[in-house]
């Protein structure tokens, strides 16, 4: 909703201030982790203060690339995968910080990941900051044990619009956008109330076509009227259960107000 010029750490500190006072104190934040868009020392400040533990994708700044040009200790994992770290405090920081590198072997039937540095042919680098203390192999591996939320973020954008739908002002376009986050929200819970055990999770399209697009006739039958459904949707015999578990959801309601005894008459 910003500028195609705005970074994408722009207000984070903010937005995550804001969601973990949302959140409240009862939950506990395991790890935060952040693409390499999120690379900043105001930011990773901010996650230090609250004592929050995170991997971040380090930018291979120039910087940067002069100090993993002088690593010469690793960890081999296999014979494609190498770790190691070190500490390193850069210009404009506060603090140093720990990194965390992996270095993948080029194939000729793999597309690698990370990026490749000129003067160390025949590898590419994938390097994290982070402020916890367990080995490096364990920060790569739950760096990359991160939650879907790229293919929900497909789905927002490619199956419920939330895409190409800048508006000229700026609450204009929050409303659109938080409108479609409530759809999906929404079509979460249809999912809980019809699947409570969360047997298998459906996408928005999914349910579309397996759900609420059903070809009907509406016609009569002696003095009734009645909807003939189409045998392809399922038909009605298919669709009880459904139906049975929306009737027997237990909705949530608001808290009530109790008024004083003294006022209740």
């Amino acid at each position: 909703m910003r500028s195609g010029n705005a970074g994408a750490s722009q207000g984070a500190a903010q937005f995550l201030s804001e969601a973990l006072s949302l959140l409240g104190a009862q939950h506990r934040i395991r790890c935060v982790r952040a693409d390499s868009g999120f690379y900043a020392d105001q930011f990773l400040s901010f996650l230090e203060e609250r004592a929050l533990p995170y991997i971040v994708v380090a930018r291979l700044t120039s910087y940067l690339k002069s100090r993993l040009y002088q690593l010469t200790e690793w960890q081999a994992i296999d014979r494609i995968y190498c770790v190691t770290e070190f500490h390193f405090k850069l210009w404009n920081w506060k603090t140093q910080r720990r990194f965390v590198v992996v270095r993948e072997e080029l194939q000729t039937n793999k597309a690698a990941v990370g990026r490749k540095l000129i003067d160390l042919p025949g590898y590419v680098f994938r390097v994290f900051v982070t402020n916890r203390n367990d080995p490096a192999l364990d920060i790569w591996r739950d760096y990359n044990g991160r939650a879907s939320v790229e293919c929900r973020i497909d789905e927002l954008k490619n199956e419920l619009a939330a895409d190409h739908f800048c508006l000229r002002s700026f609450f204009a376009t929050e409303s659109a956008f938080l409108a479609v986050l409530f759809g999906f929200n929404f079509l979460s819970e249809f999912q809980r109330a019809v699947d409570p055990a969360l047997k298998t999770y459906k996408q928005p399209a999914t349910l579309r076509f397996e759900v609420f697009t059903c070809g009907a006739i509406l016609g009569r039958s002696g003095h009734h009227l009645v909807l003939h459904m189409s045998k392809n949707w399922g038909g009605y015999s298919s669709r009880k259960p459904l139906f049975n578990n929306l009737l027997h959801w237990p909705r949530s309601t608001s808290p009530k107000f109790d008024l004083p005894k003294e006022n209740a008459a």
